[in-house]
């Protein structure tokens, strides 16, 4: 079925060959290389109604990067136009939404389809997929592209469901309700909240940030982009080629400190403590501000404005743990009553659990979030055994704590075109990685990662699995060697279900072989494969 006469959307399920699900930069870039590399048979399910992902869904004040944008973008698609250094959310958005036009997949996105459920049906060799608003589709390859920054996590605090105020977790900001003149309680002090902290403390009464242990926050190094750089930028491509490749080079090299050298993160420790003195005077505040860990543990943050804001008269950090929500107020363990009128969650999301129960369901019944109960794995970040013809872009252990995920996702994306290369030219239907290629991949990487500045850092982080203290998140070294990683597609690593002879044209092994005639004047059969 040619991708131009998709079904139109009813009860019946859709019959597609690959069904992609999410359109920020993991599901576009899928998309977009797949028609670069002949595929044309596919189709995106994005839940809402535009394109983006989660710079669509996250949309607070002040939300932008901390990537630079010459890097923080395809490779195949630079954008002359970032107007800073560190683009701002409206700006990736559009940029996204121009790639999805300019590159022509547009026509191939189902907007409004939220994924209810995925079944890998075994006698098709098909997955069956359903959607909140009813609709079906049957593709034979699943990828997901959901990534991990796309579910909100919500603490569990006592009382807050009485909570008479309103209450909003950054993902789901508000910008109807006006904050002006309000006491307003931010939970939470990770990479949201330092961006939208000094953003809406000069306009409440008084903010509250409760502070369970602080991070450690760098200079932000941004700058506007100047207009005779933009205008080198889109006559001369090449300029913006050597800056990008400069800004990786420069990105790729802090991988020294957090995965091969952790001891040399003492000495960056020490810029972001001169940047504390300098930007906090008050020294009991500073101590407040202090971690007790070192740099690179936690989610290293970037930030000009958030320790300014904190030394405002109106701002105070609350740094007792939080005992239960009233009515009107946030009750402290030390039994300190915080009267509110907003709560704000800066509270991240469930990076250990990217799929909620129901959501991907293998062969033999088996729900992804089982075969994770023990914390998340997959083959390369991207294959998983017991879930055939299954992919998976910014799957477990392919985040990075020093450079552009872009450059992992576009990595990814060449993987699974290979897969699916291969897949064609062996006629088959599905494959599926084995075992113990994964497990030991995993093994490798677990050890890899024990050496690493976010596993002998002192601390507890979002990287870590909670209920195994494993780091699921992560890659342990340089970008570029995933990238090495992911540049072959070995068929040897899968087991294949091929088609039947019957079903397919002969190659000419098979017409060769099936014309041969044995000594007792048999000729072989071709079996099928498994």
């Amino acid at each position: 079925m040619n991708a131009r006469t998709l079904p139109a959307e009813s009860a019946a399920p859709a019959e597609i060959d690959i069904a992609i699900i999410g359109s920020g930069f993991a599901g576009l870039g899928m998309a977009i290389r797949l028609r670069q590399a002949g595929f044309t048979d596919f189709a995106i399910a994005e839940k809402a109604a535009s394109v983006g992902g989660t710079w669509r869904d996250n949309h607070y004040p002040g939300c932008a990067c901390d990537v630079q944008s010459h890097v923080y973008s395809f490779s195949f698609a630079p954008n002359p136009r970032w107007t800073r250094m560190f683009a701002p959310q409206p700006e990736i958005r559009a940029y996204l939404e121009d790639c999805a036009q300019r590159f022509d997949v547009t026509r191939h996105i189902r907007f409004g389809h939220e994924l209810a459920n995925a079944t890998y049906d075994e006698a098709s060799h098909r997955w069956h997929l359903r959607f909140v608003n009813g609709q079906q589709w049957s593709a034979r390859v699943l990828i997901s592209g959901m990534g991990g920054l796309s579910r909100a996590a919500l603490p569990d605090l006592p009382g807050l469901e009485n909570f008479a105020g309103k209450t909003f977790h950054s993902q789901q900001w508000d910008h109807a309700y006006d904050l002006a003149g309000k006491r307003v309680a931010v939970i939470g002090t990770g990479a949201s909240a330092i961006q939208f902290v000094p953003q809406i403390a000069p306009r409440v009464a008084h903010l509250d940030l409760y502070q369970r242990t602080p991070p450690w926050i760098m200079p932000k190094p941004d700058r506007a982009v100047r207009p005779f750089e933009q205008w080198l930028f889109r006559r001369l491509p090449f300029t913006q080629k050597l800056m990008r490749a400069g800004l990786y080079c420069m990105l790729e090299s802090r991988a020294l400190g957090f995965a091969i050298h952790p001891k040399l993160m003492k000495s960056v420790q020490k810029i972001a403590l001169r940047h504390l003195r300098r930007q906090v005077p008050d020294p009991q505040l500073r101590a407040v501000l202090t971690p007790n860990y070192t740099i690179g543990c936690k989610r290293v943050l970037i930030s000009n404005d958030y320790y300014p804001a904190l030394s405002r008269e109106n701002v105070a950090v609350v740094t007792s743990g939080i005992r239960r929500i009233e009515r009107d107020a946030v009750v402290t363990l030390d039994g300190v009553r915080h009267p509110a009128d907003c709560l704000i969650f800066g509270t991240g999301f469930q990076v250990a659990d990217p799929f909620p129960r129901g959501a991907i369901v293998g062969r033999n019944g088996v729900d992804i979030v089982d075969t994770w109960r023990d914390g998340a794995h997959a083959y390369l970040g991207t294959t998983l055994p017991g879930y055939p013809n299954f992919f998976m872009i910014v799957g477990p252990n392919t985040g990075l704590g020093h450079n552009s995920m872009v450059f992992m996702i576009e990595s990814q994306v060449e993987y699974i075109v290979q897969a699916l290369r291969t897949m064609k030219r062996e006629f088959a239907d599905a494959i599926e990685v084995r075992p113990h290629v994964e497990r030991a991949y995993n093994e490798r990487i677990q050890q890899k990662l024990g050496r690493t500045i976010w596993s002998t850092g002192g601390c507890k982080s979002w990287y870590l699995d909670p209920r195994t203290g494993k780091n699921t998140t992560l890659w342990p070294g340089f970008a570029y060697r995933f990238r090495q990683a992911t540049a072959t597609f070995n068929m040897a690593d899968y087991f294949a279900w091929t088609q039947p002879p019957a079903a397919r044209p002969a190659t000419a092994a098979e017409v060769i072989a099936a014309t041969t005639t044995h000594a007792d004047n048999s000729t072989p059969d071709v079996a099928t494969a498994r």
